[in-house]
């Protein structure tokens, strides 16, 4: 049996486009030759709005299929992909008006069938312009999806397909019923473009480049529409396509959403609402990880989980599945949601794929999330994560919306920080009890361990240009150095190392709140120092008085071959040059985060670019490698250290990664103790 693969709506649309404005352009100007010549055509003109109305439907199908397509819907590129098209029939027109120019006064320039295929053809461009951003708008519309946006914008489309067909009605004539309709398409459009949630999440140099590119779109659709405007006394136009509701309505909302996002994003400049949203989230981070105290039960940390995790996911109900004593799952902690309701909604989604795939007796739940549509009258998708602690699903947190597709990236991130935080609080409370009860320190220090370690990453990002590797060993059970590595574009990766303060539960503890501020800031891209700046902020409101952290931020571009740092009291970074055969510290000023607790710490915070080469080496560690003490109280040392890597450069990352650890431990002694965490990350460019 023959399978016929399912064909490419994109292409077909598009095809079926392009021969509509054929057909529609060989209907008019044979009608057009009729009318020159005195002869009946036989064409009625309601053969050319069934075919404008086709064309227009057919670009729509076209670009709501390709930009559903398109994996790269950020912000700025949906812009210019409509400022991009405006231009592309701004230039059009503008050569179109410099080719009559250079005519002149000639014969040629007085053809009426060459002058309205020009028309025709700036009547496609401006049709492409007007819905391409028409409905790059309804991406950036429906961002932060809510029941009530939805269906203004499907209230708004059956009103454009209303308007397509109103030219049955007006004959194309500017009368008082298309006047009526464009208001109301305007006063429709104005309350559309309230919504305009997308633009916190901006950082300050996408502004001012989303700024320019509203601005062409501005202009372009200014000059298009008093183009258009032009067509409709003009005696060369024998056939008029322009005036019509569909095309001046979808003029009106492209301007009026254009020049809404032009004034919002330029007054939104001087604000930092993105960081005021992530730093909510990290307070929250920080609020789960000092909510459990002795004495206490789970039920506080569960409370602000859920409270905390909604308000992020702008979720229309919730609720908490826990395991009780008998190890039965028991629903606790719902939130705007009738017990009946939440019976059959849990019910819909437990047998709703992909959440019917969950098994309690997995001990990999950590790194799962469950998010899919639901078939239900009022809640349209939902998101499941389990709760795990010690490799152990004790609960699973449940969100719906009563919109599809309502959790995006960027919401599923940060609530799966939020339970990893809270699983993080549980077990330390868990244990903190147990110890209190049975007085087994030792036990409880080393599950800590297991938690402190689950805080590291298991793998670290990289590509295909660079090696990567890290260790880390804690002087006591537990430890407060860190390390990670995070993709934040294409081509560029964010490298952080740090060493917290003190040492066992509380350093881990604090460990615990930078790993989640790294996690809620580096979905900003920032520079190296700015992240520091935004990261001292939070941390000023989570560490003790007598508690900092020191670490070094790197913004490695593999394209560019290009490393951006800053340092705030950290250890100087070790930089092999595999070129120059020479090793050397990165010097660069900085302070620890959280000794200046003011708006004052930004100017003790600098930063430094450099370009790397292959064969380069990059070593970040803690002051425990260079600390290290042998029997007769001598350090290590940076120069040791410095020599140690000169030897070794040639050989790949792990390999470098041993011979310094090696080093450490023959210099220190296999009996001696260590008094510091050993951590250490090697990086080797190809």
């Amino acid at each position: 049996m023959i399978k016929l693969s399912s064909p490419n709506i994109g292409k077909v649309s598009l095809l079926v486009a392009i021969l509509t404005w054929l057909a529609l352009l060989f209907v008019d100007i044979t009608r057009i030759f009729g009318l020159l010549n005195q002869l009946e055509s036989g064409v009625a003109p309601e053969f050319s709005y069934v075919l404008e109305i086709m064309f227009f439907i057919m670009v729509y199908i076209f670009y709501n299929y390709s930009i559903a397509q398109n994996e790269r819907n950020e912000f700025l590129n949906l812009i210019w992909r409509g400022a991009s098209t405006g231009l592309l029939a701004l230039g059009v027109s503008l050569l179109i008006r410099a080719f009559y120019f250079l005519l002149g006064d000639s014969r040629l320039a007085t053809d009426l069938l060459l002058r309205n295929f020009f028309y025709h053809v700036n009547f496609a461009l401006i049709t492409l312009f007007l819905i391409s951003c028409t409905l790059l708008w309804k991406r950036l519309i429906l961002y932060q999806k809510t029941k009530k946006v939805v269906q203004q914008w499907q209230a708004f489309e059956i009103l454009l397909l209303i308007s397509m067909f109103f030219i049955f009605f007006n004959k194309n004539s500017l009368d008082y019923s298309f006047l009526f309709g464009l208001v109301f398409i305007t006063i429709f459009s104005i309350s559309l473009s309230i919504n305009l949630k997308w633009i916190p999440y901006l950082t300050f140099k996408e502004k001012w480049k989303s700024i320019l590119f509203l601005f062409i779109i501005l202009v372009c659709a200014s000059y298009l529409f008093l183009q258009l405007i032009s067509y409709s006394d003009a005696k060369q136009i024998l056939v008029n396509l322009t005036d019509n509701l569909f095309l001046i309505g979808l003029f009106a909302f492209v301007f009026v959403y254009s020049l809404f996002s032009f004034l919002v994003t330029l007054f939104n400049l001087p604000t930092s609402s993105v960081f005021e949203q992530k730093l909510v989230e990290a307070i929250n981070f920080q609020r789960l990880s000092q909510s459990i105290k002795p004495g206490q039960n789970e039920t506080q940390v569960l409370d602000i989980l859920i409270d905390s995790s909604m308000s992020a996911s702008y979720a229309d109900a919730g609720w908490l599945e826990l395991k009780n004593e008998a190890d039965t799952p028991t629903i606790i902690h719902k939130r705007f949601i009738e017990k009946e309701e939440l019976a059959k909604v849990y019910k819909l989604i437990n047998d709703s794929k992909p959440f019917s795939q969950f098994d309690w007796k997995k001990t990999d739940n950590d790194n799962k999330v469950f998010q899919g549509k639901l078939n239900h009258p009022l809640y349209h998708s939902a998101l499941m994560i389990p709760l795990v602690v010690n490799q152990d699903t004790i609960g699973r947190l449940f969100l719906t919306k009563e919109v599809k597709d309502g959790f995006n990236k960027e919401m599923v991130n940060i609530i799966s920080t939020f339970v990893g935080q809270a699983c993080i609080s549980v077990e330390n409370y868990r244990l903190l009890n147990e110890a209190i009860k049975n007085e087994r320190y030792k036990e409880e220090l080393k599950i800590a361990q297991r938690v402190q370690r689950s805080l590291l990453p298991d793998t670290l990002h990289h590509d295909g240009s660079f090696d990567i590797c890290g260790f880390s060993v804690a002087a006591d059970e537990v430890g407060g150095d860190y390390y990670e590595t995070q993709p934040i574009g294409e081509h560029t990766f964010a490298l952080i190392i740090g060493d917290v303060s003190g040492k066992g539960t509380s350093a881990a503890f604090n460990m615990s709140q930078m790993k989640g501020i790294f996690h809620s800031l580096v979905q900003l891209h920032p520079s190296p120092k700015e992240f520091l700046t935004k990261a001292n902020k939070a941390l000023s409101q989570c560490l003790e008085k007598n508690h900092f952290i020191t670490t070094s931020y790197f913004n490695l571009n593999t394209e560019k071959k290009e490393i951006t740092y800053s340092r705030a009291g950290h250890c100087p970074t070790l930089y092999y040059n595999k070129e120059k055969q020479t090793c050397d510290y990165l010097s660069i000023d900085g302070l620890g985060l959280g000794i200046i607790r003011t708006q004052l710490f930004e100017n003790y915070v600098f930063e430094k670019t450099f370009h790397y080469q292959s064969g380069d080496v990059l070593v970040l560690f803690t002051d425990g490698i260079v600390e290290a003490k042998d029997d007769k109280g001598v350090e290590f040392g940076y120069e040791r250290l410095k020599n140690v890597l000169k030897n070794c450069a040639d050989l790949d990352t792990e390999k470098i990664q041993n011979k310094i650890i090696e080093e450490v431990y023959r210099f220190i002694g296999k009996n001696s103790i260590a008094d510091d965490d050993y951590t250490l990350m090697v990086i080797k460019f190809k």
